[in-house]
């Protein structure tokens, strides 16, 4: 067996460890401007009750092309917390005529107050979407920076696979206390986020 077959490339909780997902909210969009979550408001949890929470995106459907799309707030009443980030993807199209795996240099942040793109070139096609998760690590800590990463599946182009993977941190030691999605452009016309905690 190679090296690289034990390597795992999820994010899958070790057998044992603990880890189970509490479910804390879930935000359905309908033509919807941004979804966001918001600590102490509407039963939503992002304090230190959670070391770790885990954002389910599942079947964001876009009104026109777009970038999908997440704001952080710490502690102000905008989603401008600064963000360094790097970004890759993989890509195939139906036709087995096209594939790559890229470093995505348009979807990255260095010292960012802009939303980071999660899930690239939606298309508003009736039958398209993306789903993916999006991993925000102790957001109440107010010693470290708060890294966050997202891997996300997207049908794109109209006849293309895109699975794309971001990293990054947001460059601050206050608490982080609202999460928010949106598109680049336009209205989450259909979707649904779903909130968890990881005991």
């Amino acid at each position: 067996m190679s090296t690289y077959e034990n390597i795992r490339y999820d994010y899958a909780i070790p057998s044992g460890s603990g880890g189970a997902l509490v479910h804390i909210k879930t935000l359905t969009a309908s033509s919807s401007s941004t979804l966001s979550f918001v600590d102490g408001s509407s039963d939503v949890v992002l304090d230190s009750t959670y070391r770790t929470y885990l954002f389910k995106f599942i079947n964001i459907h876009p009104s026109a092309a777009a970038n999908f799309s997440v704001g952080f707030r710490d502690g102000s009443t905008a989603y401008d917390a600064i963000k360094t980030s790097t970004a890759f993807y993989a890509y195939h199209n139906e036709a087995d005529t096209a594939a790559a795996l890229s470093y995505y240099g348009a979807g990255d942040l260095a010292q960012g107050t802009g939303f980071q793109q999660l899930a690239f070139e939606l298309h508003d096609d009736a039958d398209q979407s993306c789903s993916g998760e999006l991993f925000l690590f102790n957001p109440s800590s107010t010693t470290y920076v708060k890294h966050f990463m997202s891997k996300a599946a997207v049908n794109t182009d109209p006849t293309y696979i895109t699975n794309s993977h971001i990293a990054g941190y947001i460059n601050t030691t206050s608490a982080i206390d609202a999460v928010q999605f949106k598109m680049s452009s336009g209205n989450i016309d259909a979707g649904v986020i779903k909130l968890y905690g990881i005991a």
